[in-house]
């Protein structure tokens, strides 16, 4: 099978990156440097590691389908792993029901907090030093609000399975927010310039992970045979891309009764992005948000290398921020955000947090050279106060005028309808929420 061009409407491409076998890796491309293969890993995977990754692996697959339901922009692009580090370090704060549901929704039932630190300990160390060729760099960081006290144990738990970088700072101070977003373009060499656009003192800690790939096609396009391409979108209409194209190469191709795909190695042929095309009327959206690991098995279980006559794919550059609070939610961990939150293991005053936000920022670059991607993941914990922080009027009221001193009420009534007089107040929206 070749992959060609087609006649009949091509869907849009979806992506997900994945580590897996790539077959037998055509070698290095006629722009690159020779690369030795890749063909195991430096060390056996442990049972608890091997159970974290096909987890975590679950876990992208069900936050893309609850995701891309609410989801209106064309493009998402996640990182399951960098998900699943911010909120494994915030599990370690979490106790009773809430760590429940949290372990629950990350999709890591049945596991111990040791065995999951332990696994991501080991996970880190593996990943970040599989393949030369391949920049690959984890980095986690805890900064919490000086105001508040916090368990030590929390903190050396974080440090030694996840090593996090832990910072105590006022959050009420201008420069807290400068060196969060510093760390944030740091860590991702530039491409997520920054995770917030402000920092609330009321908040009580932030959590992040930070992911930075840059790899290398083992077989590169080479850029003079980059051509302008239409990009036929799902509404039949077509846009202009530039269409990268290699011919006659090696490359693992893969088909089903509805998408074609193909495996595109880096490196040495540890790392891969496949490329899953939907045929005939099934669209790409409809397939990510159904994908899940039975369906993602079918088609890298399926991959084998094949000569093919032509591979294009656009040349592109996306990027993607979103909350991510209602997908979670709605994959069981919904105490989490709430007053009912549980997180006795992070602090004293535990019971009065909740996770006021988890925010995402995703970019992604592919070119003729290969493929730069970087994530972050923000958890902010927030704490519940003792009173309301807003006052909303927005329902059947009474009211009284009066003069404080004395205590004469000049007026007093009930509102059932003020509607004749102006437009309603803001609807409620409280803390820890969502």
């Amino acid at each position: 099978m070749a992959l060609r061009r087609k006649k009949t409407r091509p869907s849009a491409v979806w992506l997900l990156f994945a580590l897996a076998s790539c077959g037998d890796p055509s070698g290095p491309g006629p722009l690159g440097d020779p690369v030795e293969p890749i063909t195991e890993l430096p060390r056996a995977l442990t049972a608890s590691e091997a159970e974290v990754i096909s987890r975590s692996n679950a876990f992208g697959f069900e936050l893309s389908r609850h995701v891309v339901a609410h989801e209106g922009r064309p493009n998402v692009v996640l990182s399951p792993l960098s998900a699943t580090m911010a909120l494994g370090m915030t599990l370690n704060g979490a106790a009773g029901t809430t760590h429940d549901a949290m372990r629950s929704a990350l999709a890591l039932d049945g596991m111990t907090d040791e065995e999951i630190n332990e696994s991501y300990r080991g996970l880190l160390d593996l990943l970040t030093s599989l393949d030369p060729s391949v920049q690959l760099s984890i980095a986690n960081a805890v900064w919490s609000n000086e105001d508040v006290e916090f368990h030590p144990a929390f903190f050396n738990a974080v440090r030694t399975a996840f090593d996090a970088a832990v910072e105590s700072r006022d959050f009420a101070d201008p420069g807290t927010l400068d060196e969060v977003n510093a760390w944030v373009a740091e860590q991702t060499h530039g491409k997520i310039e920054k995770i917030l656009d402000e920092l609330d003192p009321d908040l009580v800690m932030l959590l992040l992970n930070a992911i930075w790939f840059d790899g290398r096609w083992t077989t590169q396009f080479d850029a003079s045979a980059t051509r302008q391409g239409l990009f036929h979108l799902d509404d039949g209409s077509t846009v202009n891309v530039d269409m990268m194209e290699t011919e006659a190469s090696t490359f693992p191709l893969a088909a089903g009764s509805d998408w074609i795909a193909a495996e595109l190695p880096y490196g040495g042929g540890a790392w891969s992005m496949v490329v899953v095309v939907p045929q005939g009327d099934r669209t790409a959206r409809e397939m990510f948000g159904q994908l899940d690991p039975d369906g993602w098995e079918d088609i890298v279980g399926n991959l084998f290398p094949m000569d093919v006559d032509l591979l294009s794919i656009p040349r592109f550059t996306l990027e993607y921020d979103a909350f991510l609070n209602r997908a979670l939610a709605t994959m069981g961990m919904e105490i989490a955000f709430g007053p009912a939150a549980d997180f006795t293991r992070l602090s004293p005053i535990g019971d009065r947090l909740c996770i006021d936000f988890v925010r995402q920022k995703t970019f992604i670059e592919v070119d003729e050279a290969g493929t730069r991607a970087a994530a972050v993941t923000a958890v902010g914990i927030g704490i519940e106060s003792l009173g309301p922080t807003e006052f909303v009027a927005d329902r059947p009221f009474l009211f009284a005028l009066r003069e404080r001193l004395s205590g004469t009420i000049l007026f007093m009534g009930l509102v059932q309808d003020p509607t004749f007089r102006g437009a309603p107040p803001e609807p409620f929206a409280g803390r820890c929420h969502g």
